[in-house]
């Protein structure tokens, strides 16, 4: 008599995107080990599907069916992979589940509430960006070396400098009710689903807008394969009417430690210490905007604004910053428009060159004349020409310079290709027609 074979009971990989283990990994968020509480049904329900399949195999040479929502290979390991290369259900949000809240580094058990510090915007913008620059990998049971899990809402979770791995359904406990407008970098777009936390719950981390328009946002966000930065529409890719804006209650408002006042609301104290990038750029609205344009206009700058200053960051704003900036001899990224530590410290202490007068300002009229399109050839990737440094200075003058880590030059680049793209975007342009390489059209709105 040939002996039965023993078998194994073997978890979904972790990495595996076929619509199985998709299903799996969801269901085994809510289907928690008899040791850790869960039910012994869930369990023995699971461990029982694995053991009847097996034995089809070898009963009669037949197999029991897939189970609902899994789709079989044809040829073993290679069906497999096969199934994975088209893997997302139609009806699935972010492929992004997620981890229960957990101590940091993992462990056993629920959790006491996480403790918040107190921490500053750009703070939470620096931490994110650990591991933006890291590209930690996505992951919904592994953790990083500081202890967060490594999905989305671990991801927030790192940035806020919680005491612990929060999720989805926890981490509005933390955080106070906003509204769109009122979005400022390190707040965060958060939907959860409580019907079915692990169908499209996600939350991303708002770095700021990309432009006036407000209709895209820079997303800082844990999904897969790694942790990004990019510019994403509001309120997310999918389920955006679903989305909720939320404050830290850990943030430091500038000024004031009471909530909702200080430099978030446009009005109060300011103080004079450099804010962070996050609160000047277009889309920006708060009390800092107004102090710089103050400060501007009593070095020289008042011919910029037609009315204001006010807490809307606008391009008289941008020209005036650019103009003091050119003033002191800065060139390239030092005079992209957007004031840095060293363009606040010189205004909030009254040192350094005033604006010049208009004629005297330099450079400060190449804007005025719409120069000739120079043709698609010009801006394609190692190419030098004069068009595309002079593209790339209108870009900045407009506040589409973010991308630039030295400033435009003659040459075209990736930087050159991804601020193109952000302007057109602005425009409302979509698919093609916001590739990032300037045609006819988008030269002459950028020139107008």
């Amino acid at each position: 008599m040939e002996a039965a074979p023993v078998f194994e009971e073997i978890d979904p990989e972790s990495d595996c995107g076929c619509p199985g283990c998709l299903h799996w990994r969801r269901a085994m968020v809510h289907a928690l080990p008899v040791r850790l509480g869960g039910h012994p049904a869930a369990h023995g329900a699971r461990r029982a599907l694995v053991l009847a399949a097996a034995a089809g195999t070898v009963l009669g040479g037949q197999t029991l069916p897939a189970a609902a929502g899994t789709e079989v290979g044809g040829a073993g390991a290679a069906g497999h992979a096969a199934a994975r290369r088209d893997a997302r259900p139609a009806d699935e949000g972010p492929d992004t589940p997620q981890g229960p809240a957990s101590p940091l580094h993992g462990g056993s058990g629920v959790p006491a509430s996480s403790v918040y510090h107190s921490i500053s915007r750009t703070t939470i913008i620096d931490r994110a960006m650990t591991w933006v620059d890291a590209k930690v990998p996505y992951s919904m049971e592994a953790y990083w070396s500081d202890g967060y899990r490594q999905d989305c809402s671990g991801f927030v979770s790192m940035a806020w400098n919680l005491s612990g791995n929060e999720w989805t359904g926890s981490l509005g406990k933390y955080a106070v009710r906003i509204t769109k407008e009122q979005l400022q970098p390190g707040d965060i777009l958060l939907f959860h689903n409580p019907a079915n936390p692990t169908k499209g719950s996600h939350v991303t981390l708002f770095g700021g807008w990309t432009d006036a328009t407000q209709t895209h946002y820079v997303a800082y966000e844990q999904t897969r394969p790694h942790a990004r930065k990019q510019a994403t529409p509001y309120a997310y890719w999918e389920n955006s009417d679903r989305y909720l804006a939320y404050r830290f209650k850990g943030v430091e408002e500038a000024g004031t430690t009471t909530e909702g006042k200080g430099a978030g609301s446009g009005s109060g104290p300011v103080r004079t210490r450099y804010p962070g990038a996050g609160s000047f750029g277009p889309g920006a609205n708060n009390a800092y905007v107004t102090r710089l344009g103050e400060a501007l206009v009593a070095r020289g700058g008042k011919r910029f604004y037609r009315s204001g200053p006010g807490p809307r960051w606008t391009e008289a704003d941008s020209r005036a910053t650019r103009a003091f900036q050119l003033a002191q001899g800065w060139r390239g990224g030092s005079a992209d428009g957007l004031p840095g530590p060293a363009t606040w410290s010189y205004l909030m202490r009254g040192t350094g060159r005033d604006i010049p007068a208009a004629a005297a300002t330099p450079k400060d009229t190449d804007a005025r004349t719409a120069p000739a399109y120079p043709g698609a050839g010009v801006f394609r990737p190692g190419v030098s020409h004069p068009a595309v440094e002079q593209l790339g200075v209108q870009l900045v003058r407009k506040g589409f310079g973010r991308h630039y880590a030295r400033g435009p030059g003659p040459t075209w680049s990736e930087s050159d290709r991804r601020n193109v793209e952000a302007f057109q975007r602005a425009q409302g342009w979509r698919g093609a027609a916001a590739d990032g390489y300037p045609g006819p059209e988008t030269w002459r709105r950028l020139f107008r």
